[in-house]
């Protein structure tokens, strides 16, 4: 595309402004629209604002050129025209959604009062008014119930805890993180959960939620048994963000449908990061979101070779607790298949643990805790796919710092 195309993103988060920034850099100027006040922040880093060891600014993006703040309420694809709450229209000629997701708020009585307002106390944990508005409740003592132990609910009790907030977890599945973890990792997890002092429930599902004149009083699980609870946060994980896609009739399945050029069923029409589902995945996470951003801007400014053909992605996490950091970080498959060799090293008293899976010779997945200086290594050989060599690396990878 000629420097001169009007090139809108709807979306001011990590992709959006990824996007916006590479797109002014390669001389093809983007008006990014976002919807929230603030300025455009990284939102993988909430929980640590939470936790109070980063002030908000200090998760800022670095702001492109052009940003505008409104809510566009709907597209119009044969006039290419955008239409905003506060009654304006904006004209495209190449247009990207980069909407994001929603946090999926689960079907629990006494969640919604009439309004579909959630009563005071009860928090959802996706955007920075999320966070600073459970920042303002938090306070030492207070009974707080996360509801959910993915990535989200751990990073949340463990920055309420961190607070001196009275923590319970309740997970409905077996144990935490199980889409990324295996069982021996999840332990560890657990583990250092309790040691901050929270109270984890798993196999534990959440019936009820109880509020008295509007504000929350209490949890009640499907056992009969009640959490006391002056906060609740609703950590069930996200969903792609595709109202906007849906309403002007674009290809939607649980995300916006993209090709390796990130273009949907309308080919003046883009999508990326959280919103976008290309070849069969949803990634929701940060390193695949850049990387179609990425893409995507070279194929707005001209580049006729560009493409996105999917990312081989690694989910970390670092819990800060007030003794030191507990790192995790896992990537391809952590359970093995029948006749997969598995490599695992723990440390109880230093609470690591490390483990690969193997197959036909190639790395296929890897799950570590604790001392991270073998992941880089260990995930540039599994981004590879190429075989191991036979003079016994493996063991090295695992037991020296490869360089994260």
């Amino acid at each position: 595309m000629t420097s001169n195309t009007r090139v809108v993103v709807i979306g001011a988060g990590l992709a959006g402004v990824r996007l916006a920034r590479r797109l002014g850099e390669l001389g093809t100027p983007a008006l990014l629209v976002g919807e929230e006040e603030h300025a455009p922040y990284n939102r993988v880093l909430l929980a640590e604002v939470l936790a109070g060891r980063y002030a908000p600014e200090v998760i800022a993006l670095p702001p492109p050129a052009g940003l505008l703040r409104t809510r566009v309420t709907g597209i119009d694809r044969a006039a290419r025209t955008l239409a905003c709450a506060d009654g304006t229209s904006i004209g495209y000629d190449a247009l990207v959604l980069a909407t994001g997701s929603n946090p999926v708020l689960p079907p629990l009585r006494g969640l919604f009062s009439p309004g579909h307002q959630l009563p005071e106390g009860v928090h959802a944990f996706r955007t920075m008014d999320d966070c600073l508005g459970l920042g303002k409740a938090v306070r030492p003592g207070v009974r707080a119930v996360v509801i959910g132990g993915g990535l989200l609910g751990v990073s949340a009790a463990r920055a309420l805890a961190v607070r001196g907030a009275q923590v319970v977890l309740a997970q409905q599945a077996e144990r935490l993180m199980e889409r990324q973890l295996d069982p021996d990792a999840s332990r560890l997890v657990l583990r250092h959960l309790t040691e901050l002092g929270v109270e984890v429930h798993t196999e534990c599902r959440v019936r009820d939620v109880r509020c008295v004149a509007g504000a929350v009083r209490s949890v009640e699980l499907a056992d009969g048994y009640a959490l006391d609870a002056d906060l609740v946060v609703l950590a069930c994980g996200v969903r792609p963000r595709t109202g906007l896609a849906e309403q002007a009739g674009l290809a939607v399945h649980k995300g916006v449908l993209v090709d390796d050029e990130l273009r949907t069923s309308d080919p003046r029409i883009h999508a990326i990061g959280d919103c976008a589902q290309h070849d069969g995945t949803v990634y929701g996470l940060a390193t695949p979101a850049l990387e179609q951003a990425d893409a995507l801007a070279g194929l707005l400014a001209g580049d006729a070779r560009a493409r996105y053909t999917g990312t081989r992605s690694l989910t970390r996490l670092t819990l800060t607790g007030p003794d030191s950091p507990f790192d995790l970080a896992a990537f391809g498959e952590t359970e093995p298949r029948p006749g997969d060799d598995v490599v695992r090293i723990a440390d109880a008293t230093r609470g690591t643990y490390r483990k690969v899976v193997v197959r036909d010779d190639r790395l296929v997945g890897g799950v570590l805790v604790g001392e991270l200086g073998t992941v880089g290594a260990l995930a540039r050989a599994w981004e590879t796919a190429e075989p191991l060599p036979d003079d016994g690396p493996l063991l090295h990878l695992l037991t020296n710092d490869g360089g994260s």
